[in-house]
């Protein structure tokens, strides 16, 4: 999974194609808890280009977009937001598929 580091770089990532940005931190419990089973994901939705953005070095990015708990998930086509999975609660990977299946991924079709 690419980290993005530059607002800039995370506007040119998700404005093409389909794009699933995790939103986390190293020192979030929650955040380390998803990591293990996150490449099973990014195989398993490989329509979809995971980046990850680290929330302190990207707080601005994260005020912009109305991320206040980690870990959080917005996935975007062709640079419009089709989703968001925003809260502080721990998720499941059951529940962040659950999430991606439930996208409008052919909305701009």
């Amino acid at each position: 999974m690419k980290t993005v580091q530059t607002i800039e770089e995370f506007k040119e990532t998700t404005g093409t194609g389909k794009t699933l940005a995790v939103f986390s931190a190293d020192w979030c419990p929650d955040c380390v808890f998803i990591k293990p089973f996150l490449p099973e994901l990014e195989q398993e939705f490989n329509e979809f280009t995971f980046v990850y953005v680290d929330r302190d070095q990207l707080i601005e990015l994260c005020q912009e977009l109305d991320i206040f708990g980690i870990p959080s998930f917005v996935a975007f086509q062709d640079g419009k937001e089709i989703g968001r999975y925003v809260d502080k609660d721990r998720k499941t990977k059951e529940q962040i598929s659950s999430f991606i299946n439930n996208l409008p991924v052919h909305a701009n079709e």
